[in-house]
């Protein structure tokens, strides 16, 4: 039933350095769900809901959402294949969704329920430590990665906002030209500002020499100009 996806869990975090013949034993084991969204926006779990195991995507692609203060969607993030979702809330004692999670493209999603995972396998698979480690190392990844969402929000500058962001882009591909993750509207939804003003901002720093964009192409043209942004 879960060969199919064998080779892309293989790759998730949560499976990592588990064999795909060690790993299928373990799904037969877990018995995740798997649930298939044939559309975009599909809701796949909603804020307030009981949580009904940790998320990986399969197919497609699915984005974590809040709702701002006007009632605008904020993304919080975008996730593709073999990226996970809810490993933070899962164990904790409230256990109900904190964002809502709908789909960007038709997906498919397992979910793993959280009492397999923490409870002792009965069949004794010997993969199923180095899962709950590899879930513990997941979570304080995702602390982290709250911890720099907070300070996108906390930053009172359009301009400071979308410097940090270009500024984490090249910092990871290590080349000054690079593709960006996200597509206008994502990065806008994700830097809580409006499409338009990011547009109009990032206008202004191509225009100032500092950077220069096609689509989601950006090629940062002044490195040292684009860090002073940030101050």
């Amino acid at each position: 039933m879960y060969q199919k996806w064998l080779n892309i869990l293989t790759g998730c975090p949560l499976f990592q350095g588990i064999g795909a013949e060690q790993l299928g034993e373990m799904l037969n084991c877990l018995r995740p769900q798997l649930v298939n969204y044939e559309k975009r926006n599909h809701i796949v779990a909603r804020e307030g809901e009981h949580v009904q195991g940790i998320g990986a995507v399969l197919e497609g692609e699915v984005a974590i959402t809040k709702e701002n203060a006007e009632g605008n969607r904020v993304m919080l993030t975008k996730l593709g294949e073999g990226q996970l979702f809810g490993e933070i809330i899962a164990f904790s004692e409230l256990q109900v969704w904190p964002a809502t999670i709908v789909t960007l493209k038709p997906s498919r999603v397992m979910f793993v329920p959280v009492d397999k995972i923490v409870n002792e396998c009965p069949r004794q698979c010997t993969s199923h430590r180095q899962m709950v480690i590899n879930l513990l190392r997941i979570v304080s990844e995702r602390a982290l990665l709250l911890n720099k969402k907070l300070n996108y929000l906390s930053m009172k500058s359009l301009r400071g906002k979308i410097c940090t962001f270009l500024l984490e882009q090249y910092k990871k591909c290590g080349q000054k030209a690079f593709l960006l993750p996200l597509s206008r509207q994502e990065c806008a939804d994700f830097l809580n500002v409006s499409r338009p003003a990011l547009s109009r901002e990032m206008s202004r720093l191509r225009e100032e020499g500092i950077i220069d964009y096609y689509q989601q192409t950006v090629k940062i043209l002044d490195l040292e100009a684009l860090k002073r942004q940030i101050l």
